[in-house]
């Protein structure tokens, strides 16, 4: 079935933690040829960072009144009580937008989302114009969905008390279920093999048959991503995951907080300190803003398990906060005291 022109068509862009979303979607505001642009960011954390790399954009096509964040709860969690306030917000917007992109968090399962669109009140004004996962090359290259899984594995296989399917798993492959595009990143750290593999682990996990894009710096033409009208909201009870027969889900298997750290004098110090925390602690993904000393510029750090990257985003404001706050990012069981001191140095 085709969207409605009628209705303003919204694209879900899923994803595991730091796979790639907001660098996707930063492209897609730059080079959108004109087209208005709205975004809803969900974060899983007290910490909106994604949002603010987003507002720091100065695209005259998707200002910063435009992009609505939800923090601290997972929009599939939360669909009543956050998501359709946050659309009522944007499209209320003069002039009006002509399109939405939603960035969900990285624990976050598509399709309750999707059904929400399904709701009368939400599809007479919104459709589903596609699914957009976005997936973790150079991690699905060396065989995994996200960092340390082997640790993960072996903690459950010693504890008889514990569920032992991998909720990591089922994220990853809950996500691919509602895809109607995968876009592979990173594809520039992968070599053949690599990407082969990459492709491999796709195919052994996605339920259905789906076209997979390679990108590097998520650079994918517009054109390929938005205005597919699909209407997936009508479509979405076909496509399977695990959670079809759950009332409700958690992400009791996951743990997210706020580390306040002091200013640094060199970022590359900081990320080997993120690195080693994120080997010897399990943590999943690190993201914030950091105040280096003598610079008049924010620097932005964002991790995926010891894979570090940061670099000045722009020069603070009079009305920044400019506390140097790390969202760290997973699974449950988290030694939070001991993160602290690595990241402290």
């Amino acid at each position: 079935m085709t969207a409605s022109v009628s209705r303003v068509p919204c694209t879900v862009v899923t994803g595991f933690l730091g796979a790639g979303k907001t660098t996707l979607i930063r492209h897609l505001l730059e080079n959108a040829g004109g087209k208005r642009l709205a975004i809803i960011v969900n974060e899983f954390g007290d910490v909106g960072i994604d949002g603010e790399i987003l507002k720091g954009c100065g695209i005259d096509t998707c200002p910063e009144e435009n992009v609505v964040e939800l923090a601290n709860g997972c929009i599939c969690c939360t669909v009543a009580d956050d998501f359709v306030p946050a659309l009522d917000q944007i499209l209320s917007l003069s002039p009006r937008v002509d399109h939405i992109l939603i960035e969900t968090s990285g624990l976050a399962l598509p399709k309750p989302l999707v059904q929400a669109f399904q709701w009368p009140t939400v599809k007479s004004r919104v459709t589903v114009d596609g699914v957009i996962a976005v997936v973790d090359g150079p991690a699905l290259a060396e065989g995994r969905v996200a960092n340390d899984m082997d640790a993960l594995q072996a903690q459950r296989a010693q504890d008889e008390t514990l569920d032992h399917d991998d909720p990591v798993e089922e994220v990853f492959e809950d996500q691919l279920a509602c895809a109607d595009l995968i876009i592979l990143s990173k594809s520039d750290l992968m070599d053949a093999a690599g990407s082969a593999r990459a492709n491999a682990i796709i195919g052994e996990h996605a339920a259905r048959a789906v076209k997979i894009v390679p990108t590097s710096q998520g650079k994918v033409d517009p054109s390929v991503l938005l205005g597919l009208g699909l209407a997936v909201e009508d479509d979405i009870e076909n496509r399977k995951t695990h959670h079809d027969d759950e009332l409700d889900h958690e992400h009791d298997d996951f743990d997210s907080f706020v580390i306040d750290i002091a200013s640094v004098s060199n970022p590359d110090e900081l990320a080997k300190r993120v690195a080693t925390a994120a080997e010897e602690e399990n943590v999943l993904r690190v993201k914030g803003f950091v105040e280096v000393g003598g610079k008049p510029m924010r620097l932005l750090l964002q991790a995926v398990g010891p894979r570090v990257n940061h670099y000045y985003d722009r020069a603070w404001t009079a009305e920044d906060d400019r506390r140097s706050r790390l969202v760290v990012i997973g699974l449950k069981g988290l030694n939070r005291p001991a993160i602290e001191r690595i990241l402290a140095g």
